[in-house]
C-alpha cells in the first residue's frame, strides 16, 4: 500500500474500532463488562477505571459482579456507578457489588437502535471527513508538480475505495449491534 494512502487507512481503521468500542459500551439487555468500561472511580484521590480497583465478573446473564481488591473501595466503586450513566442501582454485601440488568422494554430497544444508527452516522461523518483531508492533500501535491495527474486520479480512486469499504463495514456493524439490541 502507497505510503501516502496508509496514513489515512490507519485513521479510519482508528474511527471504526472507536465506533465499535462504543458500540461495546451500550447494553443490549445482556451484562456486559464493558458497559463498566467509562466509570472511574475515586482511587486515593486518582480517578481510576473500575478495571483497576477490583475483578468483574458475569455469573448469569443479566447480572455483573465487581469484587474490589481492598473492601474499603466498595462505597467508592457503587458511588461512581451511581453517579454514571448507567442507569442501574447497583446493591453490595459489604464485600461484592452487584448490578442487575432489567429485561429492557420494546421502547427502550429502540431508543438503543436509533442510538446506534447515530453513532453509525457520526462514525461514517468521520471517514468521510478523512477521505476529504486525503483528496485535498493530494491535490496539494499536485500543484507542486511533483505527481502527475493520472497518480493523483489513482490516489483518489484508491482513498475513495477504501472510504467505500469501511462505510460498509460500519453499515455492517449498526445492523448487527440493531439485531442484538432487538432480540429479545
Amino acid at each position: 500500500m502507497d505510503e501516502r494512502i496508509k496514513v489515512y487507512d490507519e485513521k479510519m481503521t482508528k474511527s471504526y474500532e472507536n465506533l465499535l468500542k462504543e458500540f461495546g459500551a451500550i447494553r443490549a439487555g445482556r451484562a456486559n463488562p464493558h458497559v463498566l468500561d467509562k466509570i472511574v472511580v475515586d482511587y486515593y484521590g486518582t480517578p481510576t477505571p473500575i478495571q483497576q480497583v477490583g475483578n468483574i465478573t458475569v455469573p448469569e446473564a443479566r447480572i455483573l459482579q465487581i469484587q474490589p481488591w481492598e473492601s474499603k473501595m466498595v462505597k467508592a466503586i457503587e458511588k461512581a456507578i451511581l453517579t454514571s450513566d448507567l442507569g442501574i442501582n447497583p446493591s453490595n454485601d459489604g464485600r461484592i457489588i452487584r448490578l442487575v440488568f432489567p429485561e429492557l422494554t420494546e421502547e427502550r430497544r429502540k431508543d438503543l437502535v436509533k442510538d446506534v444508527k447515530k453513532k453509525g452516522e457520526a462514525a461514517k461523518v468521520a471517514i468521510r471527513n478523512i477521505r476529504r483531508d486525503a483528496n485535498d492533500s493530494f491535490k496539494k501535491l499536485g500543484k507542486t508538480s511533483e505527481v502527475s495527474e493520472d497518480e493523483i486520479k489513482d490516489l483518489n480512486d484508491q482513498i475513495q475505495k477504501m472510504t467505500d469499504k469501511y462505510i460498509k463495514e460500519v453499515d455492517k456493524a449498526v445492523e448487527e449491534k440493531s439485531k442484538e439490541i432487538m432480540t429479545v
